[in-house]
């Protein structure tokens, strides 16, 4: 049994989404952020960075967070979505993108132009257009792949919330037509759509006009 504390962000939902994939047994430990449960000793001493997700993994009786990490041990741990074999390393290539570029700077956009439009035209501009770029880039690998590392993986386990939000971004994905239908396939998905409604759901996935 493995517990999952969470919430309902794009990182969080990135682990639900990978458990029901794997069809891994779990229980769900809710983490409010915006009561700032996540600064409690006892997730603390879970999450040392105080952050979801986390999990604990009773068969090997310890702890883990920082998503990227959790997908790939889960990924190891059960020999499915693996960073093995020939794709291995573009597997690593295209999640080490989303942790270190899709992630941060999505959620500054979301940041600038959702919960903070007019405070600061220079943030907006700097990433919107940073937002734009980072699509291009999925959007030019996507034209010669069917999914970002060549086969489903944790790479598109891992970016797809984060274009969930495309919205936020002030982005049209009709104008990146390869990420549309990458996205599309992956949101129909019935692991992903149980997933994303870990631990509560909020809405259905977003889906362009």
């Amino acid at each position: 049994m493995i517990d999952l504390y969470t919430w309902t962000t794009p990182n969080g939902r990135k682990v639900s989404i990978m458990l029901e994939e794997l069809g891994l047994p779990y229980r769900v430990i809710a983490v409010d952020i915006n009561a700032e449960e996540q600064f409690t000793p006892a997730f603390l001493a879970i999450s040392p960075n105080n952050k979801i997700p986390a999990i604990v993994d009773h068969d090997n009786g310890f702890s883990l967070m920082e998503s990227g990490a959790i997908l790939m041990y889960l990924a190891e741990k059960t020999g499915q979505l693996a960073t093995g074999g020939k794709n291995g390393w573009q597997v690593v290539e295209w999640l080490m993108l989303q942790m270190g570029s899709v992630g941060p700077m999505l959620g500054q956009a979301h940041h600038f132009l959702k919960f903070n439009r007019g405070k600061s035209e220079y943030a907006e501009k700097r990433y919107a257009d940073e937002a734009q770029r980072i699509y291009g880039v999925l959007d030019r690998r996507l034209a010669d792949a069917e999914y970002l590392a060549g086969e489903y993986s944790i790479a598109d386990i891992a970016t797809l919330p984060w274009v969930a939000r495309f919205e936020w971004q002030d982005i049209d994905l009709n104008r990146f037509p390869h990420v549309k239908r990458w996205y599309l396939s992956i949101a129909s998905r019935p692991a992903v759509q149980r997933g994303y409604d870990v631990p509560k759901r909020v809405a259905p996935i977003p889906l362009p006009a």
